[in-house]
């Protein structure tokens, strides 16, 4: 069940939609706030520590994309990008930029509802932490440990702050060490789409995932390594 405080953004240029979203999703106790445009919508998003973002991709000035984009660099709030177009390319450049979920317009709110609930569920962060050393879910590398129960990642001992997407990818990847996965393969079981998108979408989030990793520790990056012509996998003991 979460938090009765949990607060969301809802981003979009149709006031009807913003009310719509905004009375179902009180109903669930969450704590909205509105915003009209892209600009806006990145300063408040930079400016609170949101528990999610429902982001329409088509606004006024900045589009939904170059926010998310923008946020990446700076924060990982969990993003569920809303978009009148249903064109493949749109989901793919939105997922490639750091969207955690994609939903098309027209929408059932109760859909929408759903979708949140289950992306909270899975980017529960650093404030819901067990601090239990005993606790079983937890994946240890000598660079790297994942403790799946709270949902954090430590590389050489220093937090990495990672979006839901980010963390599903390298989680998934770690639960098979030295298994190599092809990137339609990791298309469908972390993003959970069986579409012919563009693959690039999986290259891009592990470019951002060494990235983040090469921040406070080199051997935990190389750790994820690219095999040529196939795919990624979790190299147990990097020589990188």
């Amino acid at each position: 069940m979460e938090q009765k405080n949990t607060t969301i953004l809802v981003v979009d240029d149709e006031e009807r939609i913003r009310h719509l979203l905004r009375m179902y999703l009180e109903r669930e106790d969450y704590a909205i706030d509105e915003a009209a445009d892209g600009e806006t919508a990145l300063k408040m998003a930079i400016e609170h520590d949101y528990d999610l973002i429902l982001l329409d991709l088509m606004l006024p000035g900045m589009d939904g994309v170059e926010v998310c984009q923008k946020l990446r660099e700076t924060k990982a709030t969990p993003v569920i990008m809303l978009t009148a177009k249903g064109e493949e390319a749109n989901r793919v450049q939105g997922f490639e930029v750091g969207t955690d979920d994609y939903i098309t317009k027209p929408f059932s709110p109760r859909e929408v509802v759903l979708r949140v609930k289950a992306l909270l569920r899975r980017s529960s962060t650093t404030k819901f932490l067990e601090t239990d050393s005993t606790a079983k879910n937890v994946i240890v590398f000598p660079h790297l440990t994942i403790d799946h129960d709270a949902h954090r990642v430590t590389a050489d001992d220093q937090e990495v702050s990672l979006t839901p997407k980010e963390y599903e990818l390298l989680y998934y990847l770690a639960q098979n060490p030295d298994k190599v996965f092809s990137r339609e393969q990791l298309l469908k079981d972390v993003w959970n789409y069986e579409f012919f998108g563009d693959l690039r979408t999986v290259d891009t989030h592990v470019k951002r995932l060494r990235e983040k990793l090469n921040r406070v520790s080199e051997e935990a990056a190389g750790m994820i390594v690219t095999v040529w012509g196939v795919g990624y996998k979790i190299e147990a003991q990097a020589d990188e």
